[in-house]
């Protein structure tokens, strides 16, 4: 089986979300109409969005991606974290596209070739293929990403099991070669702290999330590695951080903070997630 030239059916639909495209639809345009950002005063270059199913994360990832409703790009590239176990450290989809309930999302090959081919060239690094993975994490953007855009768009996936500073600046400097005078959007899929109680949630995630709104990619490794603050996606943060300051950006603005337990009403053991968008502001 080739599975370059093939769709990755999800293994999601159904579960996190639901499979059905008119529920599905109404399910985001109804997260999307109950929230209420800031003006964004730039061009918006970067999000960072939960991950966690729907029921849970939904409402605050509206708030993400509210910031480009109806707006148009021609390729998102979505940075994940990966949870199974695959020996490598930089991944990306062997197949031709995703396939979620609301259609299919193709990969933008030949910038994907392009970003392969430099990443080995400059940094030694490489970016393996995978076929047919469960990863729910990056997948679980793609329905917002379909309701809110105008057009198609092109996907540049990229899955991380690396935590290595260099590795990742790598990464962010490289996205922002190639996408250099592109009409691109960056997306970081993270939630944050697992399974404290609100309390100590409350203060990892208000430290994470101070690091995100600092511009700090260092920072976000930092306090990851230092256990100071948690997010399960923070090497994808770090990378798109990197990525947006190349491409232009300098503002990081923090639009919403939740967990689980607002859903589930138990706070002994809950899910953080946050929601951010990452510009380049308007002075004018």
């Amino acid at each position: 089986m080739n599975t370059e030239f093939q769709l990755r059916p999800s293994p999601i639909a159904g579960t996190w979300y639901s499979a059905n495209p008119k529920t599905l639809g109404a399910q985001i345009d109804d997260f999307l109409a109950q929230v209420e950002i800031p003006a964004i005063t730039g061009r918006v270059i970067g999000l960072v969005s939960p991950h966690a199913g729907y029921r849970y994360s939904g409402r605050t990832a509206a708030y993400a991606y509210k910031t480009v409703q109806g707006k148009s790009f021609d390729i998102v590239v979505v940075v994940s974290p990966l949870h199974g176990y695959v020996p490598a450290a930089i991944l990306t989809s062997a197949h031709s596209g995703y396939q979620t309930p609301l259609g299919e999302v193709l990969l933008e090959q030949s910038l994907l070739t392009e970003f392969s081919d430099l990443l080995t060239e400059k940094y030694q690094l490489r970016l393996t293929r995978i076929a047919d993975d469960d990863e729910h994490s990056l997948e679980i953007q793609l329905p917002f990403l379909q309701r809110v855009l105008e057009g198609d768009f092109k996907l540049l996936p990229l899955m991380l099991r690396s935590k290595d500073d260099d590795v990742l600046r790598a990464l962010g400097l490289t996205l922002g070669q190639v996408l250099q005078g592109k009409n691109a959007l960056l997306v970081a899929s993270t939630d944050l702290s697992h399974f404290y109680s609100l309390e100590v949630a409350n203060k990892l995630d208000a430290s994470m999330l101070s690091q995100i709104a600092s511009f700090s990619a260092e920072g976000v490794m930092k306090a990851e590695n230092r256990g100071s603050g948690f997010a399960c996606g923070a090497p994808a943060v770090a990378v798109v951080l990197h990525a947006a300051r190349a491409l232009g950006a300098d503002t990081v603005t923090i639009l919403n903070h939740s967990t689980s337990g607002e859903v589930t009403g138990d706070n002994s053991s809950v899910v953080g997630d946050g929601a951010a968008a990452i510009y380049k502001e308007d002075l004018d």
